[in-house]
């Protein structure tokens, strides 16, 4: 099967093909030239902000509580995570062991510049987020893969961890549940690679912004709750995600303080503190009376999208991992004989269909796509109706070759 990249498809494309970030917002620029585009690409939420955050954001204000807070977080919000975080997670911290960052994105740069020093290297899962890569070089880290397999769901193997530290090991990052892949890292693998990380000496750095969305009969699982490992963990989530407040840039860290107090010294030299009404708005997330309703609306609309989803793409014939949390199908598209970016492209020009290839999350991912279920039912089954016949067409052609 040739899933070598066709030199026809625009150079737009063939430039950023081999940089995952790049690549992702060049297919983006190219849907924007399409008004029927269906965009099952990013992962923004297509949800409208609850009433009761926003709300309070225009509350905020009103009253004028739009002064600049601490650099590391208002006082109120940092005590809530904390709350949440006990509550829900079984992390034994405090407000000072929080810092709120503007957005994820922030975040997860924050970590790196304050943990990396020139020539560490950190274990990464593949695929991966590729802004991972730009956040770990970017301090002078060196990134070392994790292989994943599709028939195991995309769960993180101990053995394959431990196999791949060296002296120069010093963090390992977990994301669970997965961009893109939607697998999670069971509670039992992350116990076992615990006591890797507590005999090698490892940081583990669990990025957990989509905790909230994961599906029957599976759960979510904090590694940081687990004996000794409060106190080398460094856990990421943030609002974006389950709140669908992609756009008020609100995350948070988790860590112990001396890291906190880390990434607070390189916080205030960079952006300094998130903006006062989205941390206010982010407080009413937490804790309004309709917090918790909200969330279980979101869980129930992303459940019915996902069994639309997996129905419609089983009937193209189309394989894919289990999609056990986060809002995405990591699907197998080897059966067209097409690599994955020149897909995505005809998918886009022939179907209006924006979608993400496999390679816009590692190399080694040519013969997947990642589908977003950030669209309505009806709109997904329209986006299924234009790319049935496109990927019939292309199986056949390539059959017969």
């Amino acid at each position: 099967m040739n899933m070598t990249l066709n030199p026809n498809i625009p150079e737009a494309v063939r430039a950023v093909a081999a940089d995952g970030t790049k690549l992702r917002y060049a297919l983006m620029e190219m849907a924007a030239e399409y008004k029927d585009a269906i965009a099952l690409g990013r992962g923004d939420p297509d949800l409208a902000t609850p009433p009761h955050i926003i709300t309070t954001a225009e509350r905020a204000m009103r009253d004028r509580l739009t002064g600049r807070t601490p650099v590391a977080g208002l006082p109120e919000l940092r005590a809530a995570i904390a709350r949440k975080l006990q509550r829900e997670n079984g992390l034994s911290v405090e407000g000072e062991n929080i810092i709120v960052t503007t957005g994820g994105q922030e975040a997860l740069f924050l970590i790196m510049q304050a943990l990396i020093d020139p020539g560490d290297e950190i274990l990464v899962p593949d695929p991966r987020y590729t802004s991972y890569d730009d956040a770990i070089t970017s301090a002078g880290g060196q990134i070392v893969m994790i292989a994943t397999d599709h028939n195991d769901a995309f769960n993180l193997r101990p053995e394959v961890v431990e196999a791949a530290i060296t002296p120069k090991t010093k963090a390992l990052l977990i994301v669970s549940p997965s961009n893109p892949t939607a697998g999670i890292v069971t509670e039992e693998r992350l116990r076992q690679i615990a006591d890797v990380a507590i005999r090698h000496n490892l940081i583990v750095i669990s990025d957990e912004i989509y905790e909230k969305f994961v599906y029957a009969p599976y759960h979510h699982f904090s590694i940081a709750s687990l004996p000794v490992m409060a106190e080398r963990s460094i856990t990421l989530n943030g609002f974006s995600k389950t709140y669908a407040m992609t756009g008020w840039r609100v995350g948070y860290i988790a860590a112990p303080k001396n890291v906190i107090d880390a990434l607070t010294r390189v916080k205030a030299v960079t952006t300094g503190p998130a903006a006062s009404v989205s941390q206010w708005a982010a407080l009413a997330a937490l804790e309004a009376p309709e917090a918790d309703a909200a969330i279980r609306e979101f869980q129930q609309i992303y459940t019915e999208r996902r069994a639309v989803a997996m129905a419609g793409l089983t009937e193209m014939g189309l394989t894919f991992s289990e999609p056990r949390g986060a809002f995405f199908i990591w699907t197998n598209s080897s059966s067209t004989g097409i690599h994955a970016t020149e897909l995505s492209y005809l998918l886009l020009k022939e179907g209006r269909i924006l979608l993400f290839p496999g390679t816009a999350f590692g190399e080694n991912w040519g013969g997947y796509l990642r589908i977003s279920l950030l669209q309505p039912s009806d709109v997904l089954q329209e986006a299924w109706q234009r790319m049935k016949p496109i990927i019939e067409r292309y199986r056949v052609n390539n059959s017969s070759t």
